[in-house]
Formats: C-alpha cells, structure tokens, sequence
C-alpha cells in the first residue's frame, strides 16, 4: 500500500529551510576545523557524505586530531550514533520500502526525525521526513566542503554559539509534544537523566541515557 505525500503547511516547509541553514552553518566550521587540523579534502567529504552525521564527524577529527587511531575515533562515533537504533523503530513507516529504504535510512538524523514525528497526517510525516533528510544531506556535504577550502577563515562555533542551535531548534519542535502528561514527564524525567549524565560520559551519550525515560511511559487506549 502506497502513502500519497500530502503538501506541507508552509511554515513547516519554512523552519526545514532554517534548519538546513542552520545545518550548512555548522558544516562550514566543521571543515574549517579538519582543514586546520590538517586533514587532506577527501577526509571531511567521505565523512560528510558516507556518515552523514555531524557529532560523530566532529568527534572523529577531534580523536584523530587529538593523537587518537582512526579505529578508536569509528568506534566512538559508532557509539554516539547509537540512538539511531531507536531512531530507526520510531520512523518505520516513513523511510519507505525495499531499494528507497536505504536512503530512507542514510537521510535519518535527529532533524529529519523531529519534524517527521511531528506532523499531524502519515502523508505529512512522509513528506517532513523525507524534506528535511534530503535537504541537509545536499546542503552539509556542500558546506563542509566550503568551509574546508576556507581552511581557518572560519571561528569554532563554540566562539559564537553556534552550537546552540540545533539544540534550541528541537527542543521548539517538541514543545506541541510536551502539553500531554503522558509525553512530559517521561520527557522531563529523560532530560534530567542526561544533564545527570553529562559530567561522567563522553560528549553525544547523554542522549541516550535520556531514553531510559520512557521507562515511565504509560500507554493510553
């Protein structure tokens, strides 16, 4: 059975556009950072295209950066990319089906996730999903690349807060979420958990020590 793609509410379409912005935003720091850290070009665009998931691209070229080997820095990265299992059970139904279903799942990142989950009509969810996955996996390849070729013309986005952004993003797209009972306090208690967890597990983890959460999640016929 086949879903038809239902037109987005324009003001969808608009915050996927600021988010792919935002996205391109960071990528342009991301490959000026690998590029002052004196990776040859081939490396941030492997990276950007084939893993396609920026906290364990940045931890990458930090460990390697930082004296580490390459297997250590995969295996890290692996593991902060591990919420994507659950990821994964969460959007089934939006990836699509046999040969689609692999870059279905290539395009799957916490963006594409959020606004796929929030729209109100499967033929929604389809089209938010598949939006936002495309458009950050055309726009960060190409930033990280421009940001490469600027090499160190570009300031760590900690120095301008930059890194704030995706953060504040998410947690606005789950505000409709969070007026239920029954999705806020296991929201309320996942974070606690995390901000628990920060100071004793590498950078990335504590969202999965948030999803110990939905352990309090009562399900409501």
């Amino acid at each position: 059975m086949k879903h038809s793609v239902a037109p987005l509410d324009g003001g969808v379409v608009k915050a996927i556009i600021l988010v792919c912005l935002a996205d391109a935003v960071v990528g342009l720091s991301y490959g000026s950072l690998a590029a002052a850290d004196g990776f040859p070009l081939w490396v941030p665009l492997a990276l950007s295209t084939l893993v396609l998931a920026g906290a364990s691209e940045f931890m990458f070229i930090g460990i390697v950066a930082g004296g580490g080997s390459p297997l250590t820095a995969a295996a890290a990265g692996l593991l902060v990319n591990a919420r994507h299992l659950p990821f994964g059970i969460a959007v089934k139904d939006l990836v699509g089906k046999r040969a689609a279903s692999l870059a279905g799942c290539h395009i799957m990142n916490d963006e594409s996730v959020v606004f796929g989950l929030s729209q109100p009509t499967p033929a929604a969810r389809i089209a938010a999903y598949w939006l936002c996955g495309i458009g950050i996996a055309l726009s960060w390849p190409l930033s990280v690349m421009l940001g490469a070729s600027l090499g160190k013309l570009i300031p760590d986005i900690r120095a301008i807060g930059l890194d704030a952004v995706f953060p504040a993003i998410l947690m606005a797209l789950t505000f409709p979420a969070l007026r239920l009972r029954r999705t806020r306090l296991p929201a309320l208690a996942g974070s606690l958990l995390a901000l628990i967890a920060v100071p004793f597990v590498p950078a990335g983890l504590p969202v999965l020590v948030a999803l110990c959460g939905l352990l309090i999640w009562k399900h409501k016929r």
